[in-house]
C-alpha cells in the first residue's frame, strides 16, 4: 500500500485515515495537536503518517491552527546610529542597513543566539525567521509582521539601552521574549545571566594571579550588562582593597577594545592585570599588548567574558568568564512557546549562573 500511495502524488489525510482505520476527521485532530484523543488512537495516526509518508500542509494547518509555526528571531537597535545627527533616524531609513547587520554578523554572540534558537525550535517543527529592527521603519515592519499572525511571537535580542521595540511589543499585546534585561521596565519575560557574578569571579581570578594594579574595558554603560559587569569587578576589587580602578568604556567590538588597552597603556603604563567585559573586546587588547612588547600573561594578565569563538581565537586562548549564551537562547525560546500555549500565564525571568573558564591569558 505505501509504494501504491506514494506513486499516485503526495499522501493526504485520507490515505493516513485508511492506513490508522479511523476517520479523516481524527486525523486532522491529531496531525494538528489537539487534545483529548485517545492515546492509542494517537500511536495509530502517527505510525499511519509515518508508513504513508504524509507530510502536513503547512498553509492548511494553520487555518486550522491558527498558528504560523514560525518565530521571529528580532535583532533590534535604538534607532538611531552612533555618530548620527541628535534626533536624526539612523541612515538605515534610507534603505542602507548594511552597517547594522555587518556588526551583528561580526559578534560570534549573535551566531550563538541563532545556535540555540534553531536547535530547541527544529525537533518542534518550527522556524526561526530572522529580523532587524534598526530603524523606526522596521521596528513598524516586525510589530506588523507579529500583528497579522506571520510569526506567532517574537524572540528579541536588543542591542541598545534605548531600543524601543520591547515596549511597542508590549503595548501591542504580542507574545515576546526578551534576551537580557531591559534598560526600562516592561511587562515581558526574559532571560540574562548573574553579570556582576561573572565579573567578580574575574577580578578574583586576577587578584588571585597576584595582580595588583589592575584596570578595565567596560562594555557600554548605557546597556545593563555593561553596568553590572563593571559595578561587579569594582566592588570586587575594592572589597579587596584596591578602591580605584581605571576605567575606559568599549563597545563590544575588537576595534574598541584596541583603542581602549592603546589608552589605558599610555595612562598607565605600569599595569599587570586587564578584565575586558567581552572577548571582542579582550582579544584586541592582547594585539595591542603584544605590539607594544608585553607579554600575556607574563607582563599583563587578561580576563575576557562570554567564552566565545573569539576566546580561542586569541593568542594566548583567554582565560573569559562563560555564559552560556546557547543554553539561554533555547530557555528563551521555552518560554516563549510555554506563553504561547499559555497566553495568561505570569511574566517571569530566568537568570543564568557563570562560570570562570581558565586558559592561557590568565
Amino acid at each position: 500500500m505505501t509504494d501504491d500511495l506514494r506513486s499516485a502524488g503526495a499522501p493526504t489525510l485520507e490515505d493516513v485515515a485508511r492506513a490508522a482505520g479511523v476517520s479523516r476527521a481524527t486525523v486532522s485532530r491529531v496531525v494538528n495537536g489537539v487534545r483529548n484523543v485517545d492515546p492509542v488512537i494517537q500511536e495509530a495516526v502517527r505510525r499511519a503518517v509515518s508508513v504513508t509518508g504524509y507530510t502536513p500542509n503547512r498553509a492548511a494547518r494553520s487555518l486550522v491552527t491558527r498558528r504560523a509555526d514560525a518565530i521571529a528571531l528580532v535583532v533590534s537597535g535604538a534607532g538611531v546610529e552612533p555618530g548620527a545627527a541628535e534626533g536624526s533616524e539612523d541612515t538605515t531609513e534610507s534603505g542602507d542597513g548594511s552597517s547594522f547587520t555587518a556588526r551583528v554578523f561580526a559578534d560570534p554572540f549573535f551566531g550563538r543566539v541563532v545556535t540555540g534558537v534553531v536547535n530547541y525550535l527544529r525537533p518542534r517543527g518550527m522556524h526561526p525567521v530572522l529580523m532587524f529592527a534598526e530603524s523606526s521603519r522596521a521596528r513598524e515592519e516586525v510589530v506588523a509582521y507579529l500583528r497579522q499572525g506571520s510569526a506567532d511571537g517574537a524572540l528579541v535580542v536588543s542591542t541598545h539601552a534605548e531600543d524601543p521595540l520591547p515596549a511597542l511589543i508590549a503595548e501591542a499585546g504580542l507574545a515576546a521574549v526578551l534576551f537580557a534585561r531591559p534598560a526600562r521596565p516592561v511587562p515581558v519575560s526574559y532571560v540574562d545571566l548573574a553579570h556582576q557574578d561573572g565579573a567578580r569571579l574575574a577580578a578574583e581570578h586576577l587578584l588571585g594571579r597576584g595582580c595588583r594594579r589592575t584596570a578595565t574595558i567596560s562594555g557600554p554603560l548605557d546597556v545593563p550588562a555593561g553596568q553590572a559587569r563593571l559595578t561587579g569587578f569594582r566592588d570586587t576589587m575594592a572589597r579587596h582593597g584596591h578602591p580605584y580602578i581605571p576605567v575606559v568604556e568599549g563597545q563590544f567590538t575588537q576595534e574598541s577594545g584596541e583603542a581602549a588597552m592603546e589608552r589605558l597603556l599610555a595612562e598607565h603604563p605600569d599595569l599587570d592585570g586587564v578584565f575586558a567585559a567581552n572577548d571582542l573586546m579582550a582579544l584586541g587588547a592582547c594585539h595591542v599588548l603584544r605590539e607594544h612588547g608585553r607579554s600575556v600573561p607574563g607582563d599583563v594578565a587578561v580576563v575576557g567574558f562570554d567564552d566565545s569563538s573569539a576566546a580561542l581565537a586569541c593568542r594566548p586562548p583567554l582565560t573569559t568568564v562563560r555564559q552560556p549564551v546557547e543554553g539561554m537562547a533555547a530557555e528563551m525560546t521555552r518560554l516563549l512557546l510555554d506563553r504561547l500555549a499559555r497566553p495568561d500565564g505570569p511574566v517571569t525571568s530566568v537568570i543564568f549562573e557563570p562560570e570562570l573558564v581558565v586558559r592561557g591569558s590568565a
